[in-house]
């Protein structure tokens, strides 16, 4: 065994610790290397393909997440009899005669156009009343009266049309 003096016992300790620490730089760089998606879903609008070198924000993909539920905008008058729990029927136009059951799960806590990016300001003494939307989340049970879910749910896609009609059971007629 060759004998070493102090200095170069200490020159090749600092060799091994200058190395330690650029492989676990390598390693932190690799780990900026794997892009996860925050849920689970389908990809839509692709931009970048494998390869490609991308910078900080720069959108990658469109993830559709898997979760069904619809979110219908009422007018704001037809919201006094409509509560969280109650029984929805919906009709997307891209299903045909299909009829999906749902409830609501909950009312948003202001209409759509207060969480625009330009929010109207009718403080300009120029006001006209105008019946508001306000959306209400609606999520999709199972099974529908007819049968096939599973099959139906692989047609559903966001932005499409559909007619909502929740059961209110204190009003005369469904909210449409």
């Amino acid at each position: 065994m060759p004998k070493v003096n102090s200095s170069q016992y200490a020159a090749a300790a600092a060799q091994v610790s200058q190395a330690q620490a650029s492989l676990k730089a390598a390693q932190l760089q690799l780990s900026y290397t794997q892009i996860k998606a925050p849920a689970a879903g389908v990809i839509g609008a692709k931009s970048v393909e494998s390869g490609s070198q991308v910078q900080v924000g720069q959108p990658l993909m469109s993830v559709v997440g898997q979760d069904l539920w619809i979110m219908a905008n009422f007018k704001e008058t037809q919201l006094a009899d409509i509560r969280p729990g109650e029984p929805v029927t919906i009709e997307v136009d891209a299903l045909g005669n299909k009829t999906l059951m749902g409830k609501v799960e909950s009312i948003s806590p202001a209409s759509g156009s207060q969480f625009a990016l330009l929010p109207p300001d009718n403080a300009t003494g120029n006001f006209t009343k105008v019946v508001q939307r306000i959306p209400v989340k609606i999520v999709l049970d199972t099974h529908s009266p007819d049968g096939g879910f599973s099959d139906t749910a692989a047609l559903f896609a966001p932005g499409m049309s559909a007619t909502v009609s929740v059961d209110v059971s204190d009003a005369s007629s469904p909210a449409q």
